[in-house]
């Protein structure tokens, strides 16, 4: 297995600098934002990289010598909004990932299912949480066949160039569990789409990352490591708490695409993400390392770092520290980490 970190928390520096903050962790690699939500920050001649050789040389030849390579691409976005501005930018984004995957010599492609508006005509997408009811059915069957369509064309495009596409189970898209990605995967007859499997959005949705690894296998293409807390607020509001602030235009804030804006996380919430090794201990991420390596021994493992009471690297030491523990108490010293 190899070790690296996204490194979305590390756009307030150049690549160089990025890549040296993750050598000196002991970690070995370093998954690339390439699109979505977030803009490429690392990656200024993507263009020229997808048509260039000399681009693409130039590129790598930023890694060499530094203990660091690229451990996949990640686009994390909404590919199927209803709002133009946003999908279609958010769909490129993917397709454009995939070419530049195979460009860079790489084989993962980090994403989200996307989630499209209740019915046609509609503006804002509409995330069914519990279809209780017929007409949260017919939401779905409608939704379902505006991924089926997108998601069909992307396989192919992705099993053309030797790549796999892995979708974070993340809530509010049409897949955030393993039925879910069962379901895509079955719609749709491919071979290249399957799951990144982020630790942290299955803990406060009260599932178990060792259980859905296990159950999934090799469905598991790539695992992101990160971590929650869940707080005693849980018990009054619940894991679906939802007090969420709208922050202003004159207030910092990260646009998700088009007209649309992160909100302010509750105070005192129910949960939180955190460092690893702050919601469970490193005797925990041993065995889903474990599981992950029966999966593939030479799984790409990456930390996410959103614990917002943390500085930047400060997060990135200690959630280093474990996960590198965790290998060790696993077994895996032989396997890739430093």
């Amino acid at each position: 297995m190899k070790f690296g970190v996204y490194n979305a928390i590390l756009h307030d520096r150049s690549l160089p600098e990025a890549i040296e903050v993750i050598a000196k962790l002991g970690l070995t690699g370093i998954e690339l934002n390439s699109g979505g939500f977030l803009p490429p920050v690392h990656i200024p001649t993507f263009d020229d990289i997808l048509s260039s050789d000399a681009a693409r040389d130039d590129f790598l030849g930023l890694f060499e010598g530094t203990g660091v390579e690229i451990a996949g691409l990640n686009c994390n976005g909404n590919p199927l909004h209803p709002d133009p501005v946003i999908g279609s930018k958010h769909a490129e984004d993917v397709r454009r990932s995939i070419r530049l995957a195979n460009r860079l010599g790489q084989h993962r492609v980090v994403t989200m299912s996307g989630l499209p508006a209740g019915e046609p005509g509609g503006r804002r997408p509409n995330w069914i949480v519990n279809a209780w009811n017929s007409g949260a059915l017919d939401v779905l069957d409608y939704q379902w066949g505006v991924a089926e369509e997108f998601w069909r064309e992307v396989d192919r495009e992705a099993a053309d160039l030797d790549v796999k596409v892995a979708l974070e189970l993340h809530p509010q898209n049409l897949v955030f569990n393993p039925a879910g990605i069962r379901e895509l995967v079955e719609r749709t007859g491919a071979s290249n789409i399957g799951v990144e499997l982020d630790a942290s959005h299955l803990f406060w949705q009260w599932m178990d990352p060792v259980a859905v690894v296990q159950d999934l296998g090799p469905l598991v293409f790539h695992a992101a490591a990160k971590d929650v807390r869940i707080n005693p607020a849980a018990a009054v509001y619940g894991v679906l708490d939802n007090r969420f602030r709208r922050l202003s235009p004159d207030e910092p804030r990260t646009n998700l695409g088009g007209d649309e804006w992160a909100n302010e996380w509750p105070k005192e919430a129910a949960w939180d993400f955190v460092a690893l090794g702050r919601g469970h201990d490193a005797v925990y991420w041993s065995t889903w390392l474990s599981a992950l390596h029966v999966v593939d021994p030479d799984m790409l493992v990456n930390i996410e770092h959103e614990d917002v009471s943390l500085g930047r690297i400060e997060g990135l030491e200690i959630a280093s520290a474990v996960l590198l523990d965790a290998a060790l108490r696993a077994g895996l010293s032989g396997s890739g980490m430093s």
